[in-house]
């Protein structure tokens, strides 16, 4: 099951989605390069190992004045089939 978890404050936007095994792996990296490679605003991606053996992506959007970044957000999480994030 991949978690979602969303954080914003001014001008600045993160998604952070943890994954299991290689297979959600994956199918979240896919589905994030496809995505943000859409739309014109730049993002910073980065990937860690947490706890229990999962890892996460993170999606960054800085000086995110218009706030564009929720739109991208909304595509990956319902591409996703995450219907809520923390």
């Amino acid at each position: 099951m991949i978690d979602a978890e969303f954080r914003s404050e001014e001008r600045f936007s993160r998604l952070s989605l943890a994954f299991h095994n290689k297979k959600e792996k994956e199918k979240v990296v896919t589905t994030v390069e496809k995505i943000v490679n859409k739309y014109p605003l730049k993002a910073d991606i980065h990937f860690s190992d947490i706890a229990n053996d999962r890892s996460v992506v993170v999606i960054e959007y800085h000086d995110d004045i218009n706030r564009e970044a929720g739109e991208i957000f909304e595509e990956i999480m319902k591409t996703l089939g995450i219907d809520h994030c923390d």
